[in-house]
């Protein structure tokens, strides 16, 4: 794959950086399976930016391509104006790396394997306390590394790919074995790394998490970008129902479905639950009729603007399908 090569610039102009990853019409395929199919799309720098699809979609063979671990059969990757691969070590040490599958010393503690980590990148051994105070593992840290549970080893993993201080850093899922407070020290974490500058890569499955922390998100689904923006872009062009969550017995379902403006009545969870477009108009009429002491309001987030989506997409899978670096939502 050759290198992404930037545009010219006038006489006396400085070239304006280069984006952190830029992927140009990227395809692979293995066997009969199309992974990824001529996939665009480019990440600033120090932006954070999700990768979001099912299992299956291309987000882990794409993420592979951009960190030079896979060669694509077609297109081009450039990371810092660089090509990944073949395996570029110039580039080694300005991106950090978080698998599914980290691998580990395990007859180390976690301090040792840490400070091993370190010494590879040539980071110096005041990272290694820092870093696992940052991910909280200090009290682990004399722990053997095969003693720690799935969440610890889990935070190990996250501290391995940031001990030497990286630029870019790609994250694969990694509050998959957390719990959730955990989870949430960890958006802080991520969060102080972007304050700092650092450009972050990030697939999850959890929606909440993506709608809280990215800049951008992709969404790929069958190997193709089916749409690139904000997560408040999305959710605001996303026209969903509201929902209106009443304590069981306050109305019944056919009185709550005769209040005009009242889509769809269903029984959820304990709740009377009541979808409408016109919210306000709505909550007026309960208001009237039971109060409104008790009632919660859910309106559409990002993780219902993702079902849709990827639903519509894999139902017309057998349609032509279209890829764009920034193609809008549709509702």
């Amino acid at each position: 794959m050759s290198e992404v090569q930037a545009m010219p610039t006038t006489p006396g102009e400085a070239a304006a950086p280069a984006p952190a990853v830029h992927v140009r019409h990227v395809s692979k395929r293995y066997g009969e399976r199309q992974a990824l199919d001529d996939v665009s799309l480019e990440i600033g720098r120090g932006e954070f930016f999700g990768l979001l699809g099912p299992n299956g979609a291309g987000k882990s063979t794409l993420v592979e391509i951009m960190e030079g671990l896979r060669r694509a059969d077609s297109g081009t990757v450039a990371v810092f104006g660089e090509s990944p691969w073949p395996r570029n070590t110039a580039l080694l040490p300005r991106v950090g790396i978080q698998t599914q599958s980290s691998a580990f010393f395990v007859r180390q503690r976690a301090h040792e394997h840490l400070r091993t980590v370190a010494a590879l990148y040539g980071a110096p051994r005041s990272a290694v306390d820092a870093t696992l105070e940052a991910v909280g593992l200090t009290e682990q840290r004399d722990i053997q590394v095969e003693s720690l549970s799935g969440g610890q080893r889990q935070r190990l993993a996250i501290a391995s790919a940031l001990v030497h201080g990286p630029e870019l850093i790609f994250l694969d899922e990694p509050t998959a074995a957390l719990d959730p407070q955990a989870r949430r020290d960890l958006w802080e974490v991520l969060r102080g790394l972007k304050a700092q500058g650092r450009t972050i890569v990030y697939t999850t499955h959890h929606l909440d998490e993506a709608e809280a922390l990215c800049d951008r998100i992709a969404i790929l689904v069958d190997g193709t970008v089916a749409v690139t923006d904000t997560p408040h872009n999305l959710v605001g062009g996303f026209k969903a129902a509201t929902r209106l969550m009443l304590p069981l017995g306050r109305l019944g379902e056919d009185e709550a479905a005769a209040i005009p403006g009242v889509d769809r009545v269903t029984v959820q969870g304990g709740s009377l639950v009541l979808e409408t477009r016109e919210a306000g108009r709505v909550l007026s009429a309960v208001d009237k009729l039971t109060g409104l002491d008790g009632v919660q309001t859910r309106t559409a987030g990002l993780e219902d603007v993702y079902l849709d989506l990827t639903a519509r997409l894999t139902r017309s899978a057998h349609t032509p399908r279209r890829n764009a670096d920034t193609t809008e939502h549709q509702p």
